[in-house]
């Protein structure tokens, strides 16, 4: 049974920093192409960012972009997201996601989902 585990969210103040992990289990991530996504109330589930099954490329939503990173580390079966000048917009649940194929932008292409962790960013 394939499971996606995040963890590290909480409450930080505007400004601060996070750093999420994604842990996989029943799947081999090494061959997977791996993203987090976000989903504030009301709103649809949104990009993040995605990094490729080498880590060679990496991708990135334009409200986070030079502010966090993705990066993974395939010996770990793990995938990370350090995020960095949290701003309260970036409230949200964030989900890591895998596909089985490429980095894609539409939360419907991706094959395995985790249960999201809570991000909660005060001003």
């Amino acid at each position: 049974q394939v499971q996606l585990v995040e963890s590290g969210g909480g409450l930080v103040q505007a400004g601060g920093s996070l750093r999420l992990s994604c842990a996989a289990s029943g799947l081999t991530i090494r061959r997977c192409a791996m993203a987090w996504f976000r989903q504030a109330p009301g709103k649809e589930r949104e990009f993040v960012a995605g990094i490729s099954w080498s880590g060679g490329n990496t991708y990135y939503g334009d409200s986070v972009k030079g502010r966090f990173t993705i990066s993974r580390d395939n010996a770990k079966n793990t995938v990370y997201l350090q995020m960095n000048s949290l701003k309260p917009e970036d409230t949200a649940v964030y989900y890591c996601a895998a596909d089985l194929s490429t980095v894609a932008f539409s939360h419907r292409d991706y094959d395995y989902w985790g249960q999201g962790t809570q991000v909660t960013v005060s001003s």
